[in-house]
């Protein structure tokens, strides 16, 4: 087939295509790859597109006469992307030296979210592992020591018993976050369809954190806005989950002798969220937030203060679940922050 009648088969490709002549230069580039490399250019070797070794000398050895090739490559710039590369030869049969005519066809697809994913994976991996491997240390270096050194010692039989039950405590509260997280991931494009009253999820996460507030002698206010509209379609135990969350990290770090207050309010469209939406707001008096922070305190295991966080009891994986309990209901979730005057999360949900 002539390459004037494959040009429409291969502009409708996602993949970049390019093909080159027996001395790799670019006789042909479909649509997807003239917009994929802005160096690109009939006329010109395929080098000033890709200059990444591996890939050439794959080219290379198809025009030599091997009937294809397959190269993985990462480019930097002008973003980080990830490239399977397909290459096959055209015009000549191979194990010949019949390459006055030899041509190659190059079929670049972005793998990048493959690679992404990945890594991902990986580092979710390494940080489970590193989260679980500390308490499980401490829980066997005190057990080591109470079957040695102190046997006989009753005072450090109890203090060394209550550090490894609040050690214990943390690993179990990670696998319940692990557990809620990768429910929430599996059903997050399934849009939840009972409803729920805001005013009534919203109270019962007071109640259940009424008893911190007052330990850490901070006031809780709800302040509803005249005619508000707060029934909706929603999965109410994990709306709780999202302001008990939220709550619960308000009284946290929100400064002893302090206040918390919760705002509800009817809004108007807001970017990336359908029609109209409620508002809730969480509000603290605490030290605030860097700006640095602001946008990875969603990621998963991300903390602004790692001791701190760890002597509160989190686990890093909080806000991550609310983040994903959100995106399921198709709203959003916006965090503002003042060092030294508290912070804002704000829950925006589609009515």
């Amino acid at each position: 087939m002539s390459l004037k009648l494959l040009t429409p088969v291969l502009d409708g490709l996602i993949a970049a295509v390019s093909i080159v002549d027996n001395k790799r230069k670019i006789i042909f580039a479909n649509n997807a790859a003239l917009q994929q490399f802005d160096a690109l250019l009939v006329g010109v070797d395929f080098v000033q597109t890709i200059q990444d070794p591996a890939c050439l000398k794959a080219i290379d050895k198809v025009l030599a006469g091997r009937k294809n090739s397959q190269v993985e490559i990462t480019l930097q710039t002008p973003i980080r992307t990830t490239y399977h590369i397909n290459i096959s030869r055209l015009g000549a049969k191979e194990g010949t030296d019949e390459t006055q005519n030899a041509r190659a066809i190059i079929s670049l697809e972005n793998i990048s979210h493959i690679a992404e994913a990945e890594l991902m994976r990986s580092e979710f991996v390494a940080n489970v592992s590193h989260e679980l491997r500390s308490p499980l240390t401490a829980l066997n270096g005190f057990i080591e020591t109470l079957k040695g050194p102190a046997k006989n010692d009753k005072k450090a039989q109890e203090r060394f018993l209550d550090i490894m039950e609040n050690e214990a405590g943390r690993m179990n509260r990670l696998v319940d976050d692990l557990l809620s997280l990768s429910k929430v991931e599996a059903n997050e494009h399934v849009r939840p369809e009972n409803s729920v009253d805001l005013i009534d999820t919203i109270g019962q996460a007071i109640e259940i954190l009424t008893p911190i507030a007052r330990q850490e002698k901070i006031s809780i206010d709800l302040e509803i806005a005249d005619d508000i509209r707060t029934t909706l379609l929603a999965d109410g135990d994990q709306l709780l989950q999202v302001f008990l969350n939220l709550l619960e990290n308000a009284l946290k770090y929100g400064g002893a002798n302090g206040h918390v207050s919760i705002q509800m309010f009817n809004s108007k469209r807001v970017l990336g969220v359908r029609g109209k939406t409620i508002g809730i707001v969480f509000k603290d008096e605490g030290a605030g937030i860097a700006p640095e922070h602001l946008a990875r305190l969603t990621e998963r295991f991300y903390r602004v203060d790692t001791g701190r966080s760890r002597e509160k009891g989190g686990t890093g994986l909080g806000l991550a679940i609310v983040k994903h309990i959100i995106a399921r209901h198709r709203g959003r979730l916006l965090i503002t922050s003042t060092l030294g005057r508290g912070s804002n999360f704000s829950v925006l949900l589609p009515l």
